[in-house]
């Protein structure tokens, strides 16, 4: 067995998580089943709830969802929350999801793509803890004036939303702000592990490497395009949400293409209609991964996926995952 990269108990990351290996199962719209999100804090790491999943898509209520994660893992889980202003229903689901989160006790909390002042507001008097997601200096900048407690670097070989930049060039730009950082992208073995712990970073997240596992419910089509893929068959595209989502390339995608109209375009930047066209990407990108997700190549073929393809060859058990990731 390779030999344990796991950091001593000097790791901020760990101690702001309460866990053991500093690995994160990245919440995943539609593959952060209950299962999984449990599988990966039970062994050792952390397991990311994606609400709008657990609720659409895994059909949990979404404090029954948490209590039935509880029935299968005592160690901590995590929350993630999409900030970015949008429709005020969905702001106000928001806010109901974070205060049933601080009532079954969850303490870490991801934010993405928006202010999450109001969510450290929140949770900090109990002890919670925000991580928020960032792609560049610029967001990074903004996110550390909120006041958040750590950054998870998205990095270019990230599957899913992705920046773009480096992990080296992500590292040398954020590690100023003397903040835990956590690398985001690109990682789905041993090696590549190693690698990100000894820039600096104090911790990863996965989204592919754990789609290929036994516990996620993600369709068999689904890990087995991500067996075969290689990173050369990692394109961007903006069609699914507005913003580059990384994706395999099938002959669904060669067929229809990666990139939004002109028209499209002009919306996304428009600020009186951004914030629309998003949500009119997000709700039509969730019904198409759903589909795909549970029905396989019969569908549409959105599969999410990161350059982390190329080291991935087997689905395994998310402990053997982790085990073979940190060597311990």
């Amino acid at each position: 067995m390779a030999t344990s990269t796991t950091p001593a108990s000097g790791n901020q990351f760990l101690k702001h998580a309460g866990i053991e290996h500093p690995v994160i199962c990245g919440a995943m719209y539609p593959c952060s089943n209950p299962e999984l999100v449990a599988a990966a804090s039970e062994a050792g790491g952390i397991g990311i709830v994606q609400p709008i999943s657990l609720v659409y898509v895994h059909g949990h209520e979404f404090r029954a969802g948490l209590k039935y994660i509880r029935t299968l893992t005592k160690k901590p889980i995590g929350l993630n929350l999409l900030v970015e202003k949008s429709a005020k229903r969905y702001e106000d689901r928001l806010k109901v999801w974070l205060d049933i989160a601080i009532e079954e006790g969850v303490t870490f909390f991801v934010t993405a793509l928006g202010n999450p002042s109001w969510v450290i507001e929140k949770v900090r008097p109990v002890g919670g803890i925000v991580y928020h997601d960032v792609t560049n200096l610029k967001w990074a900048e903004r996110a550390v004036g909120y006041g958040v407690d750590g950054l998870v670097c998205v990095n270019n070989r990230a599957g899913g939303h992705l920046g773009p930049e480096t992990p080296e060039k992500l590292l040398n730009d954020l590690k100023k702000f003397g903040l835990p950082l956590v690398c985001a992208g690109g990682v789905g073995s041993h090696k590549e592990f190693h690698e990100m712990m000894a820039l600096g970073y104090q911790g990863v997240q996965l989204g592919t490497r754990f789609i290929a596992s036994k516990e996620c419910t993600a369709h068999e089509d689904y890990k087995n395009a991500i067996l075969k893929a290689t990173a050369a068959d990692i394109v961007a595209t903006d069609k699914i949400s507005g913003v580059p989502v990384s994706i395999i390339k099938t002959p669904y995608i060669e067929g229809v293409g990666i990139h939004a109209s002109p028209v499209a375009k002009w919306l996304l930047r428009h600020p009186n209609f951004k914030h629309y066209m998003r949500m009119f990407y997000t709700l039509r990108s969730i019904w198409q991964l759903k589909q795909s997700n549970q029905r396989g190549s019969s569908y549409k073929d959105y599969w999410q996926a990161g350059k982390s393809v190329d080291t991935i060859e087997s689905v395994m058990t998310v402990k053997e995952i982790v085990q073979e990731l940190t060597g311990s």
